[in-house]
Formats: C-alpha cells, sequence, structure tokens
C-alpha cells in the first residue's frame, strides 16, 4: 500500500508543466472506435485512467502502440464488438464512453455499468434516453451490462433535461455516424466537449456548435485516421494554481489555455491571490493567509465541480467565513471530515459547507476518498504545520501524472513511501 507523505509549511515557488486533460483525452480515446483506422493522439497524461482505456482498448482488438511519453498510435481497423465485462470498467467512470463509440460503429454495443470514484448518485439515464432517441433499444442485463442495439441509428432532436457532460459527449459519439441529423439542446459547454468535436472533425465527422448549448451534427458514413492534440487538463492546472496560492507561494503554470481558466482566477483573485495571464501560462503568487470567498459549482463556464475540494482546503485556512455550495453533485463533501481531523472548523449541511476558517492546520493522517478529494489531502499536507500521510493515493493517480515529482520541482517536502508489514520504504522520484 502506498501512501504521500508530506512536511508542510513551505511556500511553493517555481514552475510547473501541465499534461493533457484527463476528461478530454478518455474521450478521445474511445471516439477511435469510430475510425477503423489509426489515429495518433499527442499530449496525453501518463495516468492511471489512460492506461485501463489503452487496455480496454486493446483487448477488445485496437492495436495499441505508445510512441514516446506522451502520444499513442491506436488502430481500430480489427475492432471487435464484444462485451466490456465489468472487470476492465469498475475502475473509472469513462468507461461509458464506449457505449456511445460502440453503438455509433456497430449499431450495438454491450457494456458493463462504470465504476469510478464514489461521491453520490451520478445516474446515467440522460445517456440512456440519448440512445433511445437515436433508435437504441436499451436492455439492463446480468451483472449490471447495459445492451443497446439498432438496425441504424437514426439522428434525432435530443434535449437534455439537466446539462451533463458524460449524456452530450456519449449523444455526440454514438450520433457522429447515424443517418441524418441530431440536435442536442441544453448541450453541456465544457472544454472538453468541443475537444471532443474537434478530434471528430479532424477524422472526418461534423459536428457544429460544440461549445454552446446547441449541438449539431450532420452524421456521415465512414470516419478516417487523423493526428491530434490534447488539450491542456484544466482541473491539475487549477490544482496547481490553489496549491500556489494555499501556500502563499509564487508558481508559473505552464502549457495552459487562460481562457478555460478564467472561472478558477477569478475566485483565486477574489480570495486575494494575484494572477496574471499570459499567451500560454498564469502566474500565481498569493500573501501568508488568504481571504473568505463564497463559491457554488456550476456547469462550466462556472467554477467546476472537480476544483471544489482543493478550494474547499484553501478556504479552510482563509480568514474569515466562507461558504461552499455544490450544485452538480450530492455527498461531494465526505473529505470535510478529513480536513476537520486536521483541525478546520467546518459545517456541512447537505449540498453547503460553512467554513470558519483557522489560522493553520495540523498534520495528521488522513485519506483520499476519491480523486479531487485526494488533491485536496495534498493541498491540505502541503499547508499544515507538521506532517501529513496521504492514504488511498490510487484515487490521485487516476488524474494527475507525478503528482510528487512535480511539487518536488516546486519545492515541497514530499515524497511517496510503501507501506509493508514490517516497515516502510520511500519510493524514488
Amino acid at each position: 500500500m502506498e501512501k504521500i507523505v508530506i512536511n508542510g509549511g513551505v511556500p511553493l515557488r517555481g514552475e510547473v508543466q501541465i499534461g493533457g486533460a484527463k476528461n478530454a483525452v478518455l474521450a478521445l480515446l474511445s471516439a477511435t472506435i469510430l475510425a477503423k483506422d489509426t489515429c495518433r493522439i499527442q499530449n496525453i497524461p501518463n495516468i492511471s485512467d489512460v492506461s485501463i482505456m489503452l487496455h480496454i482498448l486493446h483487448q477488445l482488438g485496437a492495436d495499441v502502440r505508445r510512441l514516446g511519453a506522451d502520444t499513442v498510435e491506436i488502430n481500430t481497423k480489427y475492432f471487435n464488438s464484444g462485451v466490456v465485462p465489468h472487470e476492465l470498467t469498475k475502475h473509472f467512470r469513462a468507461s461509458y464512453y464506449l457505449l456511445g463509440a460502440l453503438f455509433g460503429r456497430f449499431g450495438h454495443a454491450r457494456v458493463a455499468m462504470p465504476g469510478g470514484c464514489d461521491f453520490g448518485v451520478r445516474p446515467i439515464d440522460q445517456h440512456i434516453r440519448g440512445f433511445e432517441m437515436l433508435g437504441a433499444s436499451v436492455a439492463f442485463e446480468e451483472n449490471a451490462v447495459i445492451a443497446l442495439q439498432s438496425e441504424q441509428p437514426m439522428g434525432n432532436l435530443i434535449y437534455l433535461d439537466v446539462v451533463s457532460v458524460g449524456a452530450t459527449i456519449n449523444i455526440i459519439l454514438a450520433a457522429a455516424r447515424a443517418r441524418g441529423v441530431t440536435i442536442i439542446e441544453n448541450a453541456a459547454k465544457e472544454p472538453h466537449v468541443v475537444d471532443l468535436a474537434n478530434f471528430l472533425n479532424s477524422m472526418g465527422a461534423d459536428v457544429r456548435g460544440a461549445g454552446t448549448d446547441v449541438i449539431k451534427i450532420h452524421g456521415v458514413k465512414e470516419l478516417h485516421g487523423c493526428e491530434y492534440a490534447t488539450i491542456p487538463d484544466q482541473i491539475e492546472a487549477g490544482t496547481f494554481m490553489t496549491a500556489a496560492a494555499a501556500t502563499g507561494g509564487r508558481v508559473l503554470v505552464r502549457g495552459v489555455i487562460p481562457k478555460h481558466m478564467e472561472s478558477i482566477s477569478n475566485k483565486l483573485i477574489e480570495c486575494g491571490a494575484e494572477v496574471l495571464e499570459f499567451d500560454d501560462s498564469i502566474l500565481v503568487a498569493a500573501p501568508k493567509r488568504l481571504q473568505r470567498c463564497k463559491i457554488k459549482t456550476m456547469p462550466h463556464p462556472g467554477f467546476p465541480t472537480d476544483m471544489q475540494p482543493q478550494f474547499g482546503a484553501l478556504l479552510s485556512a482563509a480568514e474569515g467565513t466562507s461558504i461552499l455550495s455544490e450544485g452538480i453533485f450530492d455527498n461531494r463533501f465526505r473529505y470535510m471530515d478529513q480536513l476537520v481531523r486536521m483541525g478546520a472548523q467546518i459545517k456541512v449541511d447537505g449540498k453547503v459547507a460553512v467554513l470558519e476558517g483557522v489560522p493553520f492546520l495540523k498534520g495528521a493522517q488522513v485519506k483520499a476518498y476519491d480523486l479531487r478529494a485526494g488533491a485536496a489531502m495534498v493541498i491540505a499536507g502541503l499547508m499544515a504545520q507538521g506532517t501529513t500521510e496521504v492514504e488511498s493515493i490510487e484515487y490521485i493517480d487516476r488524474g494527475y501524472e507525478d503528482i510528487v515529482a512535480k511539487l518536488q520541482g516546486l519545492g515541497a517536502d514530499i515524497r511517496r513511501r510503501e507501506t509493508y508489514a514490517r516497515g516502510e520504504q520511500e519510493i524514488a522520484g
């Protein structure tokens, strides 16, 4: 069992390079199924979710080759339409994109229900309704397998009852090769939705309006391979920006799209940090103690739910009373009890958390309940006086490439340790 050990109280200083977007690349990898050709994707992060998706594609017949540290070549010409079992899907949520991609290519799909982080009920009813509107008959089989079947997927007008990134992406995948025109109303506008549309268009698809709440897909008969680079990871960038501010540091975050970061940058400025934007980088500098603020998570371009836990850590030691409102998911405040273990004063009522800022956090043994909660625990450990040990770090590895090494490069006293029955051993790097 591995854990991250942090000796806190050191302001982060220096430069950090951001990798490709986890939330985008998983959709892009699924989309290669539609091509029956070779796609070369650059700027792919080396994270466990990507490794699992590549393994699934290989198991289903794709020729998968790594070309260097951040480039993958995938040929899906001889891809088969077999079942994707629970053993392969249980580890991460984005496995449901295989439903849309397989249905879009073969007109049928059988995929086990997805797994991933557990922070409340995240129904896929909008996905299912979208598939049905495209002509799919949907069945739920043994071992939580979802089966889709259609003689010929047909375009349709689909209105999403709630803004859903996953459903928007899945419907785009399913409709790219469907007959006729599909219109998605009340579509998600996140940067990774736009990235998927751009990737598909590079493959010969006709997807228009991505980034707005109405997306129109003109189905095409065939798609071809392409070469494409994934957008930078908005959430990884936001995590390092928040860590810099929370520790009173000064960090240049490189390889970002500043426009994607506006909701995060604005809240850091509201808390008292200095945020300077350049062409493809952002400088964050902050005083020793930040100020309170109010945050409500919302669909893009609002404040992202995947940044809420990181700001929860930051605000736990900000001066004054801060309020966090979670507008997307249920039960995403589970990590708050871990901050309380570190001396935070927090009251949670449903989807609202009230944080009375304390002068400082104290090091403790804490647990990562999910991916972004794990990032919050790391930030809390960097802020705290004393030593913090973060357990269940396999969640963190799902979405952050070399987070320990990157933080070490910013001056943090942080390391990975492997725990054995008879003691511990530090892991190099």
